[in-house]
């Protein structure tokens, strides 16, 4: 079987990074979670109660993704990688979860953040991808954390 590194990556480009280091280390296929109307820098301005993250999050949105992973059951194991916003998962990466049939699979969460720890991020995301062998959480700064 195979192993996925999947990533949301905001403006800053953390976590696209580590995806990237990781999928190299892992000899992984990789896919960029990318909303099909991208985020601009005002759309990311969380301090600004009306920007489009706040009004997603807030009002429990879907956010449509760009593209699909060709034959997603080939993988038998999924490294997720987001930002954290506001404890959680982006809504473009729940949407994105919620695509797929996740039974048996192994999923690894990684989460780039500035200043949110990981909290419950893993049981946050369980909805999304139902009937995973296993999951765990880990909040990292680059692929050798993993």
């Amino acid at each position: 079987m195979k192993t996925l590194v999947a990533f949301f990556s905001a403006e800053a480009g953390r976590t696209k990074r580590v995806g990237e280091e990781l999928a190299k280390k892992l000899e992984a296929d990789i896919f960029e979670i990318v909303p099909e109307k991208p985020y601009t820098k005002a759309d990311l301005s969380y301090m600004n109660p009306l920007a489009r993250c706040n009004r997603e999050k807030f009002g429990k949105k879907d956010v449509p993704v760009s593209g699909r992973v060709e034959n997603f059951s080939d993988y038998d194991t999924v490294y997720i990688g987001f930002p954290i916003w506001y404890g959680a998962a982006p809504n473009v990466v729940n949407t994105f979860c919620s695509a797929y049939d996740w039974t048996g699979k192994k999923v690894h969460v990684f989460a780039t953040s500035g200043g949110s720890g990981i909290g419950k991020t893993a049981e946050k995301l369980a909805p999304y991808i139902k009937g995973v062998e296993s999951v765990d959480a880990k909040l990292v700064h680059n692929a050798e954390e993993l």
